[in-house]
Order: C-alpha cells, then structure tokens, then sequence
C-alpha cells in the first residue's frame, strides 16, 4: 500500500561530512560604516555556544569559531546581523547607522526583537532534530519578530524559511521542504540553499527538477565542498533517470576532487555509489574494485563507518553467490556493529537525541539483520547446522529490541530450515511462533500508520500556521500604507472591509482543509477496518481446512498406513507453507493459486481415491502471470464439492476445474462436481455440519463482498445445480484490473 511504502515505508539518507568542521581556527573582521568607513567602537560580536567578543576602536575583531558556526553580530546603531562561518577568510561587515540617537524606544524594540528572534532561530535547531512540532514553533515566533519595515528582513526569511525546509527535509517531508527551500531562494539567493534544494528534489524522486538544479548550480562558482556537492548531485540525478553512463562520470568527477583534498567520508560514499552503478550495468570486477577501496578506507573510520561498507560489500557478495566472502564480511561488520551499538546505548543516556535519527539512519546495520543474512547464507550452502545458532540469535536479539520484522523473517526461515532437516515439531513450532508474530506486527503496523497520520496533521497545522503568519504580514504591510498614506475614515473603513473578506476567505480554507482532512482520515480508516476484516476471515477459514487435513493424516496413523500418513503430512506441509506466504496478501498471481489448488485437489484425492477423479484445465490463452485472485478464494467451493456432494455418491464422480479467458481483461473459472446436488447434501448434513458450513459459505461471501468493495467488482460469483438430481457448478467471474 501507498501509506505503508510510505512507513516503511518508505525512503535512507547518508549526509557528506566535510573535513575540519570539528576544528577551532581563529578568523578576523572588521565592522565599519558603509559610507563613511568609520570603524564602529565595541561592537558585540557572539558566537553560539561559545564565547563573546567586542571590535576595539579601529572596528577589529578576532575570534575563536569552527566551520558552521553562527555568529550574532548586534550594536545599538545598527540592526543585528547573523552570519554562518562557512571558512576561515577575513569577515568585512559594512552597516547602516538606520536608527539615529533620538529614536530610544524604537531602539530598544528593535533590539528586543532581534535578540528574540536571535533565540527562537537558535532554539529551532537546537530542537530540529529531537521534536518538529517544537523547531517550527520557534521559527514561527522567530518570524513574528520581523517588522514590515526591517531591512534585513528578506535575509531573515531567507534564513527562517531555510531553517523550515531543513526541519522537513529531516523528518522526511521532502516535498514541503522543496517549497521551503524555494522561497527561501526567493527571499535570498545562496548557493548552499540551492545544493539542498537539489537533493531534496532527489529525495521526492523529482529526478528531472534535480538534474536541472544541479545542472544550473554547475555553472555557478562554487568552493571545492559544494563542487563535490554538485557532481554528486548530478550522478544520483543520471541514476535515477536510468543514465548509467553519464552517472558514473559526474561520480568520478567528484571523486577526483574529494580525493585531492583528502575528504574520506565522502571518497567512501563515492566509491560505494560508483560500485552500485556498475554492478546494475552488470561489470562486476570493477563494482568490486570500487566497493574494496570503500572498505578498506571505511576500516580506518569509526565502527559503524566501517561496518556499514562491510554490509555492502557483503550484499554484493550475495548477489554473486560468494556466500563463504559474504558470510566473512558480516562477521566482520557484527564485530563493529557490537561496538558501536555499546557506544550508542551509551551516548542515548546522555543526550536527549531521539530514538529515531539512530534507527532511520542505517536499519541494516544492526546484529539481528546481519546474523539473519549469515544464517541465509548458510541455507543456500544448504548448511543447516550451521545456520540454525545465527538464526536463534537473531530472533533473540531481534526480540529484545523489538524488531518485529527481521523476527518474522528469522523465525520463518528457522522453521524452514527444521523442515529441510526433517525435524517437523520444531518446524510446527516455528511456524506457530510465526503466525504470533505475524499478528503482532500487523497491529505495531497499524499503530505506525496512525502515529504518521497524526504527525502529519501536526505538521500541516504548522505549516498552516506560518502561512497565516505570512497572510496577516501582507494585511499588516497593506494597512499601514494605507494608514501612511491618509487617516481619512473611507479608507479605514476599506481596510476593515478587505480584512474582513480576507478573513473569510481564510477561514473558508480552512473549513475545506478541515473537511478534506476529515474525509481522507474516515478513508484510511474505513480502508484499515476493511483490511483487519479480510484479515479476521481469512484467520476463520484455515482453522476448518487445517482440522480436516489432520483428520485424514489420523485416518492414515489409525489404519497403520504410515507411509500413507507420511507423504501426505509431506504434500500438507507444502501446501501449508504457500497458505501463510500468502496469508497477508489480498491478491496473488494466479500462477501461485493454481499451484496451491493443484496440490490441495491432490490432497483430497489421496484421502478420497475410491470417491472421484479430478481434472484441472487452464486454456492455454491465458497469461497466467498478468491476472491476480485472492488467496484461498477457490478451495473452499471445492471443497464443498468434495465433502457435501461427491463423498456421499455410491459410483466414482469426477471434479472438473476449467480456467478460460472469456474477454482480454476477464477470467472466468468453472467448479463443476456431479455429486449428490445441494437438495440432497442438505437432508444428509446434521445440525453441527449445516452450521458449519453456513458459516463457511459466509465467510468467502463476506470476503467477496469486501474485495469488490476495495478493488471495484473485481470478483463475479455464480452458484447452479446442473439438475435437480446431482451435480453442482460454480462460475467466477476475476476481472484484470
């Protein structure tokens, strides 16, 4: 589904970290008048989270920052001026002496409202990476202090909307921090807005916005880091339109200028993407080249640098069957991972940081998945012995970090692997703790998809709130015009007139977003209760398959026929296993349902032989691979057929299945049994029997019913008898789309 690619959901982002931000350097400035070039006494020069300096009475200042660093520059003649540290060269500031010695109370307001604005722009990012909803309140707040007539007020937008689209771009909003980052633009150009504008067109996969971005940024003067920016820009954009050639290009470029200045982190990103790209084209000698440079370099970094190249390098493994490298790679990468993750925990009880900057940033990168992989690895080697102790290490600490994911999957395989081995118990045993698992994933799925609904309510209503915030500025700046203008009462009154209507028109607005918000919500939550109900009778029809299926493997035991019971407990597991493979699924290929239909008639017919002969025909016209069916949608009107209409009948009957294409978008599927007939199937059923099988036939009808309601009448059912003596027939109608 649409909402559960989006949880999981679903896009994951690796940053370039440049060399020496970490580094304190000492820069030097002056700050002078802009026409007279006199040198302004005492200036305060701030940088955040660090110490505060003044100019002397030559206008000099020298102080301590790194790269990245925001300084407030504030003087009472002059409006308070903010700046980012983005090298260590000299800083010129030439001001405006705007304010005058006789305007005291203007000047304190001003200067009130700078510092204020000052705060809330610190505070929201300080807080961009641990609440969003609290980051936007403070650039909202922050925007509140700009007055209409302040002169730097187009680059505090600038920088407030900048600020804005970095909080969306965070917690994967790309498309509204694309919005932002343009009308930050607007407000100012800078090349560092434009580099994120590019890759948060990347992150929506707006490949053709991005390639034109960083085509326009590759013309401009650039520094060497946005250089590399850019070139990497360039090739993620040719990647995603499919142009290998041209990608690899703009990544070698890149990786030319990173490697002259010596910027590791980003030469080990380059060289994994280059390695990507060409395993795709299918030149797997020098994907790998590429790939054991990243992780020799990555091995010289920090544990979960290292470790995350030493996954990739393991995946690439797996794809070339290299299993015993694979299985070497991730001991290896579970070596760093047991590392990190201690510092990690470690860091948690520290700091506030929230949960889910660690968890977004690299899923695969945890012990559970890994040791799955190596246990997958084994499999394939059809190692099973050696496989089953990662296997169980994954389901336990996958279990203690609640990951119910590679849980499922873990404990899935392990089942499998006690049936290969033909150990049964442990392998029914397996399977049970993994329809439990199954069920409490769908309800931690559940809980996901409305926490994401209810963040992004918040996040709309904030956004909502700053374009208000914007709209009250445009009537604000309107009125005192008109207020400047003339004090005449026409005017006035026009001007109470046009907020009046422009009041109206925002609240119409907003009682339309309201309902819209309303109605898509009832949607998605009529669409959920469709699903738990699919869910819920899909659950009521196995348990009564399931118990006849074990009723026959008894018949077998009791008649000490136990090579009988034996290869039908084998055809019974095989089929159990395709019924949960597709037992979360609403439509599966209808190659995968004749397959399981094929092995339940052979099921019945072992235990029925004396009963009736079968036959399945599937017209050769069909492409049985473009149509989808429910799952588990046929078996129950055959084996209506088998246990009410050919079991009771003295001589041999004979099922037929017959699948014909009646139009190029329509199937049609014939059940037709010559048993006993429905009339008298009905006099010969006890009470518990009409029960049940009124339940039964309930249940698939409800199904239907939901399916053509989700997917628009894409099931058509037909009951008849053939005559009024024997014999039954079953017509469904499966549409394509």
């Amino acid at each position: 589904m649409k909402t559960k690619e989006l949880m999981i959901l679903f896009f994951w982002l690796i940053p370039i970290i440049g060399i020496g931000q970490n580094e304190l350097m000492t820069i030097r400035g002056t700050v002078k008048e802009d026409k007279t070039f006199k040198p302004i006494y005492k200036v305060e020069i701030r940088v955040l989270a660090g110490n505060t300096y003044y100019t002397n009475n030559l206008g000099d200042f020298r102080i301590q920052a790194r790269l990245g660093d925001e300084i407030i520059i504030s003087h009472d003649s002059f409006n308070t001026i903010y700046h980012t540290i983005e090298s260590g060269e000299r800083i010129d500031v030439k001001v405006r002496d705007i304010l005058g010695t006789s305007n005291i109370e203007k000047q304190k307001k001003r200067k009130r409202l700078s510092a204020a604005y000052g705060l809330h722009l610190a505070e929201a990012k300080n807080s961009l990476k641990k609440d969003a909803t609290t980051s936007i309140d403070h650039v909202t707040k922050a925007l509140e202090t700009i007055e209409d007539d302040d002169t730097f007020g187009d680059e505090k937008k600038a920088e407030l909307y900048e600020t804005l689209a970095d909080i969306y771009d965070y917690w994967k909003q790309p498309d509204l921090a694309e919005s932002n980052y343009l009308t930050s633009l607007s407000n100012k150009y800078s090349t560092d807005v434009k580099v994120k504008l590019g890759n948060a067109q990347l992150r929506s996969g707006n490949y053709k916005a991005s390639l034109q971005t960083f085509v326009q940024l590759e013309n401009s003067r650039l520094s060497t880091l946005q250089r590399i920016k850019v070139h990497e820009g360039l090739g993620d954009s040719y990647k995603g339109q499919n142009d290998y050639k041209k990608a690899i290009n703009s990544y070698n470029v890149a990786l030319s200028i990173a490697q002259k200045k010596k910027y590791d982190d980003t030469i080990i990103e380059l060289n994994s993407k280059l390695s990507e790209v060409l395993q795709v084209q299918g030149n797997l000698d020098k994907a790998e080249e590429y790939l054991d440079n990243s992780v020799e370099l990555a091995g010289r970094k920090d544990k979960k640098t290292s470790a995350r190249q030493m996954v990739k390098a393991a995946d690439f493994y797996n794809k070339t069957n290299s299993y015993e490298k694979e299985i070497q790679s991730r001991k290896k990468a579970l070596k760093d991972i047991d590392e990190f993750d201690e510092a990690e925990d470690n860091r948690k009880l520290k700091d506030t940081i929230t949960a889910k900057e660690i968890i977004e940033d690299d899923k695969a990168i945890t012990s559970q998945v890994q040791n799955y992989k190596i246990a997958n690895a084994f499999v394939a080697q059809e190692a099973y012995d050696e496989a089953i102790p990662y296997l169980k290490e994954s389901i336990k600490t996958a279990t203690s970090k609640n990951d119910l994911v590679v849980q499922k999957d873990a404990t899935r395989k392990l089942g499998e692997v006690y049936r290969e081995k033909g150990e049964l118990k442990k392998a029914s045993e397996a399977f049970e703790e993994y329809e439990v698992i199954i069920d409490k994933l769908y309800d931690q799925k559940a809980q996901e998809i409305s926490q994401a609904a209810r963040f992004s309510r918040e996040l709309a209503q904030k956004a909502n709130r700053i374009a208000t915030l914007e709209k009250d500025r445009e009537l604000n700046e309107s009125r005192y015009k008109l207020a400047f203008a003339s004090q005449e009462l026409a005017k006035e009154q026009s001007q109470k007139q046009r907020i009046f209507i422009y009041s109206l028109m925002g609240l119409t607005l907003l009682l339309l977003l309201a309902a819209y918000l309303m109605y898509r919500n009832m949607k998605q939550q009529r669409y959920a209760n469709n699903l738990l109900a699919l869910k819920s009778l899909r659950s009521q029809m196995n348990p009564h398959f399931i118990f006849n299926a074990l009723n026959s493997v008894n018949t077998f035991i009791a008649t000490s026929d136990e090579r009988a019971a034996n290869k039908y407990l084998t055809d019974f597991s095989l089929l159990m296993r395709a019924v949960l493979e597709n037992s979360e699924e609403d439509f599966i290929p209808l190659e995968k349902e004749i397959e399981l239909l094929k092995l339940y008639v052979q099921l019945e017919h072992f235990r029925f032989q004396d009963k009736f002969d079968y036959e399945i025909e599937v017209d050769p016209e069909i492409d049985i691979s473009s149509f989808t069916i429910p799952p588990m949608l046929l078996q129950p009107y055959i084996e209506n057929a088998v246990w009410h209409g050919l079991r009771y009948k003295d001589e041999k009957g004979l099922l037929s299945i017959h699948l014909s294409k009646t139009t190029k978008d329509c199937l049609e599927v014939v059940i037709t049994d010559d048993g006993i007939g429905r009339e008298k199937s009905k006099a010969l059923k006890t009470a518990n029997q009409k029960k049940q099988n009124s339940k039964g036939m309930s249940n698939i009808r409800k199904r239907i019913e939901i399916l053509n309601e989700m997917y628009k009448d894409k099931v058509d059912v037909f009951i008849s008898d053939l005559d009024t003596s024997h014999g039954t027939q079953v017509r469904l109608i499966l549409k394509k789309e």
